[in-house]
């Protein structure tokens, strides 16, 4: 029997999510706000696959396959038939509870609303529904054809069941999932990640040491694949930005505050790797 699962929001994590589920076998329903937003997006699916295959890790008739499997769209009801929707859009909380609420409008009693969050807490997003127990944060890693890891995030009244199939469906696209129990505001990846960039970001920005140095030791000192300056600059400034400015409102540590120096780069446009300049340039 075809398991169909719709993905909302077509951008590299969207895109990623869709892909490696169509990889896997399910029916994919691609939909973003416009044609050329869905457009992109299968582009990137088209792009991330035809380098799969030219590393044998898919073959061409498997491509072809996965690539039939993903149906894209506009029209948010084309989720309406979904076993799971895995929301993807922008990190704002207003935003996702809008899509929500419309989501519960049009998906089956049955479906399992899903939403990617990196760090805001998924009770907040789950009251803007009808049935919260039926929603659950997967938080994908980007990117997500690459990435083993999914960690799953049970709201306050995330029941048993929806748990039990939010994690069928990301190992069934060969994830391997960590459960967080508690609903706090950015999970366990992201708190800890942003608490590690936050420092590491005020030891630069306070000439204690340069980017190359900071990340050095983090890569040598503590075996990470790379430093939390380059690592910032890969998943995108404003995007460690926000993720960080969600887990202070919600909890007002201190040690999640923006340092002055990261605020100043969003507004500079000194995103990262995607704008050629952040802690390095590209």
């Amino acid at each position: 029997m075809a398991r169909t699962v719709a993905v909302i929001g077509a951008g590299l994590m969207g895109s990623g999510i869709a892909q490696v589920a169509a990889t896997a076998g399910w029916d994919v329903v691609l939909r973003d706000v416009d044609d050329d937003a869905v457009r992109r997006g299968m582009k990137s699916i088209e792009s991330s696959t035809a380098k799969f295959v030219q590393k044998e890790r898919l073959t061409d008739a498997e491509r072809d396959a996965a690539l039939a499997r993903i149906t894209t769209t506009t029209d948010l009801g084309a989720a309406g038939s979904a076993d799971i929707v895995v929301e993807a859009v922008f990190e704002q909380l207003e935003v996702k509870r809008s899509l929500f609420a419309e989501l519960d409008a049009v998906c089956r009693d049955e479906a399992v609303l899903a939403t990617n969050t990196s760090a805001i807490p998924i009770t907040k997003i789950a009251t803007a529904t009808s049935r919260p127990e039926s929603v659950v944060g997967t938080h994908f890693f980007s990117p997500v054809p690459m990435m083993s890891l999914c960690e799953l995030v049970r709201g306050l009244r995330t029941s048993d069941d929806t748990l039990a199939t939010a994690r069928s469906f990301a190992e069934s696209v060969g994830k391997t999932c960590v459960v967080v129990n508690r609903d706090v505001a950015g999970f366990v990846t992201t708190r800890l990640i942003t608490a590690l960039v936050m420092e590491a970001v005020r030891l630069y920005e306070s000439g204690v040491a340069s980017a190359e140095d900071i990340d050095t030791a983090c890569r040598l000192g503590f075996g990470h694949a790379m430093g939390p300056l380059a690592t910032t600059d890969l998943t995108g400034v404003d995007v460690l930005h926000h993720a960080t400015s969600n887990i202070y409102d919600d909890t007002a540590d201190s040690k999640f505050f923006p340092p002055e120096l990261l605020s100043r780069m969003v507004e500079a446009g000194a995103l990262g790797r995607k704008t050629g300049q952040g802690f390095y340039e590209y």
